[in-house]
């Protein structure tokens, strides 16, 4: 049996070198925590650091996801087994009809400045936001081409957040967004159907530029 040989006691770390490495470890910790995962995971982001990473809007979905399926359960336990969900056809027929009369009235309107195609997988999310100053307007028309979607029309930046609409199974949907305050304002989208879908994004007004999150 061999001995181990015994550390010469110079080589060993002194207590005040064990509580400085302590220290240091535990505020990179926080920092890893401030910047990298709360952003991330739960789109909180006190520094900035994570939106300038593009790590906020990565935890931002991830909440809504985790929202939306919440929200699903519980619509689920209310529903009664009798309960029969519109027919997707008959909705997609009363949309088409609805949003093409509206279209008709409004033929001189200005044309549309930008066109966005989303395409979503069952269950797969997207994200379209437009950046925008307090106050100012863009009006828009969304259909979810083939099918239904769960929608949280929202915004976000300057330390605020808000949520103005929701939709469940919705086909469609158009009016005006009114910016609250100065930052990014847009939808979330979730394909709740079982076949895929295509959102056609229609958006004119007040806005200096689009992000997409998809």
């Amino acid at each position: 049996m061999y001995n181990s040989e015994k550390p010469n006691p110079e080589d060993l770390p002194s207590t005040g070198q064990l509580i400085r490495s302590t220290i240091i470890a535990i505020v990179s910790a926080v920092v890893i925590l401030f910047t990298i995962v709360l952003p991330s995971e739960y789109g909180i982001d006190p520094t900035g650091i994570g939106r300038a990473l593009g790590l906020a809007e990565m935890g931002e979905i991830k909440v809504q996801l985790a929202k939306e399926a919440e929200e699903d359960r519980l619509q689920q336990e209310r529903n009664s087994p009798s309960t029969k969900p519109t027919s997707s056809l008959v909705d997609r027929f009363f949309a088409t009809f609805l949003i093409g009369s509206a279209a008709a009235q409004t033929a001189s309107a200005p044309a549309w400045t930008e066109e966005i195609r989303v395409p979503l997988k069952p269950g797969q999310g997207g994200e379209i936001k437009l950046v925008m100053k307090k106050g100012a307007k863009a009006e828009f028309s969304w259909l979810a081409e083939g099918g239904r979607a769960n929608y949280d029309l929202h915004g976000d930046g300057s330390g605020n957040n808000i949520s103005y609409k929701k939709g469940r199974g919705v086909t469609g949907e158009d009016g005006t967004l009114e910016a609250a305050f100065e930052g990014n304002h847009g939808w979330f989208w979730r394909n709740r159907d079982k076949q895929p879908i295509t959102i056609i994004l229609k958006v004119r007004g007040d806005y200096s530029d689009i992000k997409k999150f998809l």
